[in-house]
């Protein structure tokens, strides 16, 4: 044991802690009564969890076996052998004093006297303790082996009263420090990817691929994943283990401890309750999922019940509170909630946990008298046992249980913080087989089998399978647009109420800020310009002061439109224009004047000499290119500061950010933020804080965000892209950089976003095959550090704050703004993220989309988002590849939005123009509809695809429609002919046949003469002349 090491600063502080714990222990504490204290430890190495095996772990970082160690008023000793009394000599400093506690001594086993006179020496030291009659010990331990049967032989002669002193240290103990907590939270992060990356996934590909496999197998699998550093990352080999064996149950066998083994029945889709455990350098952590496949919605409100008590015990669970006041909190909005699962909820609702995994001390349960301190690490769990799947398909799935656990730390003043962030909502631990297409499809096959089965031999049952296979294949596209019949009379309906109860809301119509250069005439300047009749420009009030008919008059800044000034001749020119209602042409004024109908000046101009009178200073013009010149500068200023109020106007001011000391806290180092803090980029420090996110730039520059004004959180990895990214879309804008911003986002580089295409390349150079590698690993670290940073996240926000990942394999090439850009949807939005400016579309915020421009001769179309707040202008991506079209609306589809399509590009500005106007009269002339395809034109499809296909009357049918195409054709001819007769004279319709004949053949003979052989070639007919009622030439029998 020469090479291991004993911190000695945790081994002083912890038995300076147990002596302070002994002399202040209250009267009903055991410990309060005791003269001595002994801890025996056996040869006993089967047995995991013990108090004397936690106490040496917690005092000596290992345990001894075959050694004992005597707590006495004055003095300490430790009997053990040579090697491990050498191990423990590490703790004796010597300094006595410093220490808070009693010397040491130290006493070598003899193995010739089976250590009776060390026995001996121990017995004294108890007598001359204290009263040295009572001692106390861990009576419950069953302690085996030659040593601690002679310790035991000597002991019981002394006639010494025992006291179990096992609840005493349990509570001692409990309370973790700094380093302990450590641990404790990379165990249970530990637990928490074992659970997440590996049986979740496992569990979904079993029930995915519908396998056969055992409880007792699947357990197998997670103590293997849990030694696996793909899980354990920068965990040693020999300081990671299970607190217990992994535990899968299903198909209604459930007992919600954690004594139970995973039996051998088949797993069950049903109700899935997985526990299991990570011990790390040997501290315990615990979690304790339910996943629930195909829920009805009895099972769902049940494990909402469950995880909603989760919640309330964990904001009861705080410094100072007695853990049956907990337990009870629990119960009674279990029973305000649903009274009849009080009787089966579990009768604890956890128990404290550190290096022993259950400490009996600390349970959470009725009547507990412990009280929750402060760094305590319990493991809370709680569920509801023998509840009934009413709509359970078979008597396996009838009986189900819900279980939910997690690895919790108790704070002071605040709930309780979930230290294993695995998601645990019913979003999160629900899986669904079906979709309700195909539920809907299986119903419909059933009824029509039950319907047909009873009255069709074996022979018609094989034709009834091929035309429901017929049926299946053709049925998607009928359903959907089924599905978007019944969603576009539901956008009809909700958007009428909808605009029923805001349309009292009407906006304000805006109002022109009237400014106000002075409030009396007493205010204004006596300079002597003002008195010589000059154009003064006071930039304190912003204001022009004119001569206008011998009287100085003064105009606010903001009143002034623009000024210009010119030279004609021996002159100087200023004019000065004024806003007035009516000046913009064109348009509607965007503003409302407060008085429209006073009188308003719209120009003036001033005149004065460029020549310098005999006497005069300067020109008269100099007080003109004054005042241009103060004027801009003032109007420049004016509407600088006009803007940054404009900016300010959305601006919702935030909460202050609480920052939390704790250097734990989640962190992203060397970010970039976008939109820039300055025109060099510049990296920085993300951290989460008790209330928000903290960005701090190299430079120094701080940017705050809050978790309640965060609408939506994206992670987006580096799968396929050149960066990884965090990015917030808020409820309301913040500013900074002296603009608004909605949007944030940090993120780095994972590779080279330039190449340079001068180097020589080759396939198998060493330096570009390392450099590869190296980017592959690189990517690897980021996704897992970003990924962790999330999860912890979403741990302290307790899921106010949740990020969304896009989906790549939905992903689709469009143009947002300028450039074609990948469009990827999440579960809630349609976003960009990678270019800037980021392109965000909240699914729950369109009422509709229109395709435009759809068309099998089109290779793009476009994709319109009208929202539901009619007064948004319309979203568009533009040039979306024409095979993306169908993926599109299937996933529209899928996500309940309504979609139309049409040939033409429509003016969106004129039609919510429209609508807004008179919302009632559009929704009373069908709404919505107008976007749809034509009934008639739906009418001819369906009826065309009706008509049976009859070979038989093919060929009639083919002679029927060649009579009609001649009988057409002679009717057209007829009624040419009866349209030249009456533009022909009477004396050509006249004409006999050999007159005809005649002009027949000279209209040939002019055709050899004048066409060449192409024409030849062609035959064309000789063209008739006017008048004549015969095109060619008639045929004699």
């Amino acid at each position: 044991m020469g090479s291991l090491k004993i911190d000695r600063d945790a081994f002083n502080r912890r038995l300076k802690k147990i002596y302070d714990y002994w002399k202040e222990a209250p009267n009903d504490d055991p410990l309060s009564s005791v003269d001595a204290i002994v801890v025996l430890h056996g040869n006993d190495e089967d047995v995991s969890y013990t108090k004397t095996n936690a106490l040496q772990t917690w005092l000596f970082g290992y345990e001894l076996n075959d050694s004992l160690m005597l707590l006495a008023e004055k003095e300490i000793y430790f009997l053990a052998s040579k090697k491990k009394i050498d191990f423990l000599k590490q703790t004796d400093n010597g300094k006595e004093n410093d220490r808070g506690y009693p010397s040491i001594k130290f006493l070598n086993r003899d193995k010739d006297d089976q250590d009776r006179a060390n026995f001996e020496k121990i017995i004294q030291a108890i007598k001359k303790s204290k009263s040295g009659s009572k001692v106390g010990e861990f009576s419950k331990e069953k302690v085996s082996g030659p040593f601690a049967d002679g310790w035991k032989q000597v002991c019981a002669k002394s006639d010494f009263q025992k006291v179990d002193v096992s609840s005493s240290f349990g509570i001692l103990m409990a309370p973790k420090d700094e380093a302990e907590l450590l641990i404790v939270k990379r165990a249970a992060l530990a637990s928490s990817d074992v659970f997440s990356k590996y049986l979740r996934e496992h569990l979904l590909d079993i029930i995915d691929a519908d396998k056969k496999v055992r409880h007792s197998k699947i357990a197998d699998g997670v103590e293997a994943a849990i030694n696996d550093k793909k899980f354990t990352a920068g965990m040693g080999e020999n300081d990671v283990d299970i607190c217990y064996p992994p535990i899968i149950q299903s198909g209604g066998n459930y007992n919600l401890k954690f004594s139970v083994q995973s039996n051998k029945d088949y797993l069950h889709f049903g109700a899935v309750v997985c526990s299991l455990g990570v011990r790390y350098k040997s501290y315990c952590s615990n979690i304790v999922r339910t996943l629930l496949v195909d829920p009805n919605s009895d099972m769902q409100a049940a494990y909402n019940l469950a995880h909603d008590a989760e919640e309330l015990l964990l904001d009861k669970l705080r410094h100072g509170v007695r853990l049956g006041d907990v337990y009870d909190a629990v119960v009674q909005e279990v029973k305000s909630k649903n009274s009849a699962l009080v009787e089966k909820l579990t009768k604890n609702l956890g128990f404290a946990m550190g290096i022993e995994f259950r400490e009996g001390a600390l349970v959470i349960a009725s009547k507990s008298p412990v009280v929750a301190k402060k760094g305590m690490v319990f493991q809370v769990s709680l569920g509801f046992a023998d509840l009934v799947n009413k709509d359970a398909n078979d008597d396996t799935g009838k009986k189900y249980a819900i279980f939910i656990g997690d690895t919790v730390l108790v704070r002071e003043d605040e709930p309780a913080v979930v230290l294993t962030p695995s998601k645990k909502k019913i979003k999160h631990v629900s899986i669904s087989l079906k979709n309700a297409e195909e539920m809907e499809s299986d119903e419909e096959e059933n009824d029509e089998e039950t319907e047909k089965s009873e009255v069709l031999g074996r022979g018609m049952r094989t034709a009834l399978l091929q035309t429901k296979t017929r049926k299946v294949e053709v049925s998607s596209e009928d359903k959907r647009h089924k599905h978007q019949k019944e969603l576009a009379e539901k956008v009809n309906r909700e958007a009428r109420e909808r605009l029923t109860k805001v349309k009292s809301n009407a906006p304000e119509e805006k109002m022109r800020k009237s400014n106000v250069s002075y409030k009396t005439a007493d205010k204004m300047p006596t300079e002597s310009e003002i008195s010589q009749l000059k154009i003064f420009v006071d930039r304190k009030y912003e204001t022009i002061i004119v001569p206008i008919h011998g009287a100085a008059t003064p105009f606010h800044i903001s009143a002034v439109k623009n000024i210009s000034q010119s030279v004609e001749g021996d002159y100087t020119y200023l004019r000065i224009n004024f806003f007035h209602p009516g000046a913009t042409l064109g348009k509607v004024d965007s503003t409302v004047y407060p008085n429209p109908d006073a009188t308003f000046v719209k120009e003036i101009t001033y005149r004065a000499t460029n020549t310098k009178e005999p006497g005069e200073l300067s020109a008269p013009s100099s007080n003109l290119n004054t005042a241009f010149r103060l004027i801009k500068e003032v109007q420049k200023r004016f509407k600088t500061r006009e803007a940054e109020e404009k900016e300010k106007e959305g601006i919702v001011k935030q909460d202050q950010l609480v920052i939390n000391q704790n250097k734990a806290n989640p962190k992203l180092k060397d970010l970039y933020i976008r939109p820039n803090l300055a025109q060099k980029r510049l990296t920085g420090t993300l951290e989460a804080h008790t209330n928000g996110f903290r960005y701090t730039s190299i430079r120094g520059d701080k940017v705050d965000l809050l978790y309640n004004n965060i609408k939506h959180a994206f992670f987006q990895p580096c799968d396929g892209e050149m960066i990884i990214l965090l990015h917030f879309h808020l409820k309301n804008s913040i500013l900074f950089g002296k603009k608004k911003q909605q949007d944030l986002q940090f993120y780095t580089e994972v590779g080279e976003i330039t190449t340079d295409l001068g180097k020589n390349q080759y396939m198998h150079d060493r330096d570009d095959l390392a450099s590869e590698q190296a980017e592959r690993e690189m990517r690897q670290k980021l996704k897992a550090a970003f990924k962790t940073f999330c999860e912890k996240v979403v741990a302290i926000t307790k899921e106010e704050v949740d990020f969304d990942v896009p989906f790549r394999d939905l992903a689709f090439h469009g143009t947002p703004y300028r450039s074609m850009a990948l469009l990827m949807p999440t579960s809630s939005c349609l976003v960009n993220l990678t270019e800037w400016p980021p392109f965000i579309v909240t699914l729950d915020e369109v009422e509709l989309i229109h395709f435009e421009r759809v068309s099998f001769a089109m290779k793009n179309f476009d994709m319109v988002f009208v929202f539901k707040e009619y007064s948004r202008k319309v979203a568009n991506i533009n040039s979306i590849p024409m095979n993306q079209l169908d993926s599109i609306k299937e996933w529209l589809n899928s996500v309940d939005i309504k979609y139309t399509e049409g040939l033409q590009s429509l003016n969106w500005a004129k039609i919510m123009k429209t609508i807004t106007t008179d919302a009632e009269g559009f929704f009373d002339n069908g709404g919505w509809s107008f976007l749809e395809p034509e009934s008639a034109s739906e009418g001819e499809d369906s009826s065309a695809e009706d008509d049976a296909y009859d070979p038989s009357d093919q060929e009639g049918s083919e002679e029927e429609s060649s009579e009609e195409e001649y009988s057409e054709y002679s009717e057209e001819s007829d009624e040419s002919g009866e349209g030249s007769d009456e533009l022909g004279s009477s004396e050509e319709s006249g004409k006999d046949w050999s007159e005809l004949e005649e002009e027949a053949a000279e209209a040939d003979r002019e055709k050899e003469v004048v066409s060449d052989d192409d024409t030849r070639k062609r035959k064309r007919p000789a063209p008739a002349k006017k008048g004549s009622s015969v095109a060619k030439k008639p045929r004699r029998k």
